[in-house]
């Protein structure tokens, strides 16, 4: 049996709840309103080609240098609806062995054998050399993932990283979600 042609607006729509169990899945669905859920993504076309654009990367894996204080999960553990939201520096060349990865929701230990599972940092190195990309950003960030139906890490993290990135001349962004 040969499966039905999407349409182009299913091929566009983004399924958020496509890789997660459903009893998460369910319980999400039912905490937060179906009214959150409407609206289109806000995506913005490259207007250069990639090979001419400088790109950082930014995820939510929680991921903080070795000598860096690490993400706060012993509050989470007290007050499970609370995620730490602060953000952390990683400086362009950074492996594995430069980092440690503190996440209550993720298994962390693929990330702390190859930083590239999440970060991609090297790959994106390659790709700078090999031309398909203009450059990698001398900075890239990440921050701790669970902020339940909170606005004020975008203020305290999102805002700064953003400046830093105008800073760097960062025209794109990759973001790799935990």
């Amino acid at each position: 049996m040969v499966p039905a042609r999407q349409n182009d607006e299913e091929m566009k729509r983004v399924d958020g709840f496509r890789f997660i169990p459903p009893g998460l899945r369910a319980w999400i669905r039912n905490s937060i309103p179906e009214d959150d859920f409407k609206g289109t993504i806000p995506w913005t076309p490259l207007f250069k080609p990639a090979s001419k654009t400088i790109f950082a990367l930014v995820t939510s894996a929680g991921i903080s240098l070795k000598i860096d204080p690490p993400f706060d999960m012993e509050r989470e553990k007290k007050e499970p609806t609370w995620g730490d939201r602060s953000y952390r520096i990683i400086p362009r060349g950074t492996s594995e062995k430069d980092i440690d990865v503190k996440h209550l929701h993720i298994n962390t230990n693929y990330i702390k054998q190859d930083i590239n599972v999440i970060l991609p940092l090297a790959r994106m190195a390659e790709f700078e050399r090999e031309g398909i990309i203009g450059s990698l950003a001398p900075t890239s960030y990440s921050y701790y993932g669970f902020q339940w139906q909170n606005t004020d890490f975008l203020k305290e993290s999102f805002e700064p990283i953003s400046k830093r990135m105008k800073l760097e001349g960062v025209e794109a962004v990759v973001m790799t979600p935990a």
